[in-house]
């Protein structure tokens, strides 16, 4: 086996490859962005692969990150090959550490799944062959973040916490709403923005562009119910937003539509808007229940998130999550 950079992403994508490396379409490839491309021959066959990327990468004080993602690997040989290279190839670059898998920053697929529990998968939650987070730990990675996702099975339990931010919030004039999906890019463009200030201090945080923002949301469109998807607002202006979709996994096995997935909450920051975010899920889970709805599956969340703390007072964690990282050199 031998490891290589193709020339272009033309010759990447098009590489012939082993059965367990899922295709990557060109389209993809490029909106990735990606600084290099590695795959693992064996002969003319792709038997591992993946992108790295040490330019446009997220902040880390201390640190000059490097990342690894577009992964797949069809042996553990292939893999610790790969992924030592991948890291050689990173701090030559100047990277003091390897994180992964993440595809070029966190609004694309990132994190293994190291804990599936007994819960079947959900609608858009990433999924990987179970040796792949072993490959990494056999190449020296260890846990940098952990993530999970938890399931509350009764929706009509009410916080009396909130009645209290509720009327508070009234008070100072914030209104909640259902998405206006007739004014699909306006409303998107103020969830972009409330986004990038919401988000600005999460970990490994990098800003994504509008349109790139709109174009990660536009596959959704077709299956976002307006019911299940909730806006604040104060003054004329958007100072929270809770999207969920319905679990459409479910119908595909042959089972009831029950779940709801609790998919991205943001909320302005400040005091005055304590608990809008809570206050959204309720209003959130109170309209699923009108539709038929039992459970809320609340996603991916940090587990230091105070949304993720917050879920946990009655909520049953169903799949754990890690992202990775491997020391290269000293800052």
């Amino acid at each position: 086996m031998r490891v290589r950079a193709p020339a272009s992403l033309a010759e990447f994508g098009a590489c012939p490859t082993a059965d367990g490396i899922p295709p990557l379409a060109l389209a993809n490839l490029v909106s990735l962005a990606a600084d290099q491309h590695l795959v693992v021959e064996d002969g003319s066959i792709v038997v591992a692969r993946c992108a790295l990327w040490w330019r446009n990468v997220p902040d880390m004080p201390g640190e000059q990150p490097g990342l690894i993602g577009a992964y797949a690997a069809t042996s553990a040989a292939a893999a610790n090959l790969l992924l030592a290279d991948a890291c050689a190839r990173l701090e030559a670059r100047g990277c003091t550490l390897a994180v992964g898998p993440m595809d070029g920053s966190t609004w694309r697929s990132y994190r293994w799944i190291t804990d599936r529990g007994n819960e079947p998968p959900f609608f858009l939650e990433p999924q990987h062959p179970l040796e792949w987070p072993g490959q990494w730990r056999d190449a020296g990675f260890a846990a940098l973040a952990t993530y999970h996702s938890s399931v509350v099975e009764d929706l009509g339990r009410r916080d009396e916490e909130l009645r209290r931010a509720s009327a508070r919030l009234r008070a100072q004039g914030v209104s909640l709403r259902m998405l206006d999906a007739g004014r699909w890019a306006n409303e998107l463009a103020r969830v972009h923005a409330l986004s990038l200030a919401s988000f600005a201090r999460n970990f490994l945080y990098t800003p994504l562009p509008r349109d790139e923002f709109l174009a990660q949301y536009e596959p959704l469109r077709p299956v976002l119910l307006p019911e299940l998807a909730w806006l604040a607002e104060h003054d004329g202006e958007l100072v929270g937003f809770l999207f969920a979709l319905p679990d459409h996994l479910e119908r595909t096995r042959g089972e009831p539509a029950r779940s709801v997935i609790m998919k991205t909450v943001a909320v302005a920051r400040g005091r005055a808007y304590a608990g809008l975010g809570a206050l959204l899920g309720e209003r959130v889970q109170e309209a699923a229940t009108d539709l038929g709805y039992t459970r809320a599956i609340h996603a991916l969340m940090h587990d230091r998130n105070t949304s993720a703390v917050r879920s946990r007072r009655n909520a049953r964690v169903i799949r754990r999550y890690t992202l990775f990282a491997r020391r290269l050199r000293t800052a």
